[in-house]
């Protein structure tokens, strides 16, 4: 679901707010979009209510990156309980004119798979933003509060 859908109550909004931070602390270029789907039947059909998806472009095709966007999909999981929400995982996708070129998953082995894969440094950077988020939405434990 398009992040500015998702963005109700100051703490989610917080929280998605600290994600664009942390994408735009490593990709300063990028410019965020809140709303990547569009607001049509077709898509809406297709669109995990228990998500919260951003893209992010670069003014071009970066080498780097070998994408021109980056598409984030955290998944979320709200505990029937506590009523507490948390990310049970991050999609990454880097996408061009050409459509996908790679996609990193935090379920499983976070390796990037595609054809066009970023550079090292980027994949590092990409695991580490992943890593921040899955943070982000995890609630306290008991040691923490």
């Amino acid at each position: 679901m398009n992040a500015a859908e998702q963005a109700v109550g100051l703490s989610m909004t917080t929280k998605i707010a600290a994600v664009v931070n942390l994408v735009k602390q490593e990709f300063p270029d990028m410019k965020v979009d809140l709303k990547p789907w569009a607001n049509d039947p077709s898509t809406r059909e297709l669109v995990d209510p228990d998500s919260i998806d951003l893209a992010f472009h670069l003014p071009g095709w970066s080498r780097r990156c070998q994408a021109r966007s980056l598409l984030l999909q955290i998944r979320l999981f709200r505990d029937p309980i506590s009523e507490e929400q948390r990310a049970i995982g991050v999609e990454a996708v880097g996408l061009s004119f050409q459509g996908e070129q790679w996609r990193l998953s935090t379920v499983g082995n976070w390796q990037l798979m595609g054809q066009n894969l970023p550079q090292a440094a980027v994949q590092n950077q990409l695991r580490q933003i992943c890593e921040q988020i899955l943070g982000l939405f995890s609630p306290p434990t008991a040691t923490e509060t």
